[in-house]
């Protein structure tokens, strides 16, 4: 009750908890995202052309990070712009950071299993995420602070929360793709973790790490990445209580590949996977 004797306001909804103008502006290109993807999924058009890396590019991920360099160009002109498909802009201790779709081989096949990642790094930390599958009609957000929260949108939404298995022998863990450890010269460290686990399971991508921030498995690593890929990943992971490191144990998404747990399994996952084992 208020000191005039009349009902006070109600708490805040935990799912707008840390909910600050920058989270909000991230929501607000997610949904831009969202419709752009959404409107060319399994289109018969799709138009697909390969980088000079051989990796796919469709016309969908251009016109996302196009869109959000818009908005961004008009709601926050000063900041710095890094995304997979074009060149920086900007300059700063602000930048956002943008995949506009990550698993785009999975989209380009028709498989739903792919998201629009943003994220805004101020001096080098990760202060907001969001992680948007609409296809699997998903949605992940944290703030630095603030909490990890998931659900279809902000008013259906629940707060993320890491599993808390201690051993990796109870684990399951998720990764992308086997030839990547063999070309990092780990292949057989992380063929041995994997026999080592509970359960194993290729979800990829963006989802592995979805996962992990919700409790639903325990541990997913890659060895080769880039901040695209990880920023936003990064932050749900932390803020859901978990960790993220590089490959050498160093916090947050700076260095090489992402290995993330739920805390409790980390350092075993970083001595386990160590090119020259303790």
């Amino acid at each position: 009750m208020s000191s005039l004797g009349q009902p006070g306001p109600p708490p805040p909804d935990p799912a707008h908890r840390g909910l600050t103008d920058d989270l909000r502006l991230a929501h607000l290109l997610a949904d831009d995202a969202d419709s752009i993807t959404m409107s060319r999924f399994k289109a018969l058009d799709l138009h697909v052309t390969a980088k000079p890396d051989l990796t796919p590019v469709s016309d969908a991920d251009t016109a996302v990070e196009e869109a959000i360099r818009r908005t961004l160009g008009r709601a926050r002109p000063r900041d710095a712009v890094h995304g997979e498909e074009m060149a920086d802009t900007g300059w700063g201790p602000r930048r956002w950071v943008v995949d506009p779709i990550d698993g785009t081989k999975n989209f380009v096949r028709g498989v739903p299993v792919w998201a629009t990642l943003i994220s805004l790094i101020v001096n080098d930390t990760v202060v907001v995420g969001v992680v948007s599958a609409p296809a699997l009609g998903r949605r992940w957000w944290a703030s630095l602070g603030g909490g990890a929260y998931a659900g279809k949108s902000l008013m259906s939404a629940k707060a993320c929360h890491v599993s808390d298995v201690s051993q990796i022998e109870d684990a399951s863990l998720s990764y992308a793709e086997v030839s990547e450890w063999v070309d990092s010269g780990q292949g057989q460290q992380f063929v041995d973790l994997l026999r080592s686990c509970w359960r194993t399971r290729a979800y990829g991508d963006f989802w592995s790490y979805m996962l992990l921030a919700e409790g639903g498995v325990d541990i997913a690593c890659e060895p080769e990445l880039a901040l695209w890929d990880m920023a936003a990943c990064s932050v749900v992971v932390t803020e859901a209580g978990g960790a993220f490191t590089d490959i050498d144990g160093r916090p947050g998404p700076h260095g090489a590949g992402g290995y993330a747990t739920n805390g409790r399994l980390h350092n075993e996952l970083l001595r386990r996977l160590a090119l020259e084992p303790d």
